[in-house]
């Protein structure tokens, strides 16, 4: 099992940056294909952005492409969000998947989430 711990929410106005980070402790992310979601209270948990395991392949949900952006370093994997708006205030979780080359699909191993609360 994978301990995920994500970091870096907050409160922040509309139109203001956040990144948020997400770590295993003790070990490397590298071996993972990484998925960002999202879930607002009783809202679905919606999909964010995915990258890639070597990350030359990113993915990004409709109602964030362009806004944020996903990246990786071996140990963490981080998601810059930039021009903030209410509608992205949700727990921001993190998502490893072991099974993927090239791109990335669900996998089993999920972090507690970070709040991020946009709002002036």
């Amino acid at each position: 099992q994978v301990q995920l711990t994500e970091s870096g929410g907050g409160l922040v106005q509309p139109g203001g940056s956040l990144r948020l980070s997400c770590a295993a402790p003790g070990r490397t992310l590298s071996r993972y294909a990484m998925g960002w979601f999202r879930q607002a209270p009783g809202k679905e948990r919606e999909f964010v952005a995915a990258i890639s395991r070597s990350g030359t392949w990113t993915y990004y949900g409709d109602s964030v492409n362009g806004r944020f952006t996903v990246s990786r370093e071996n140990a963490k994997v981080y998601l810059q969000m930039d021009n903030l708006k209410p509608t992205d205030t949700a727990v921001y979780l993190c998502n490893a998947d072991p099974a993927s080359d090239v791109h990335y699909v669900i996998g089993p191993h999920w972090g507690q989430g970070t709040q991020v609360t946009v709002s002036s």
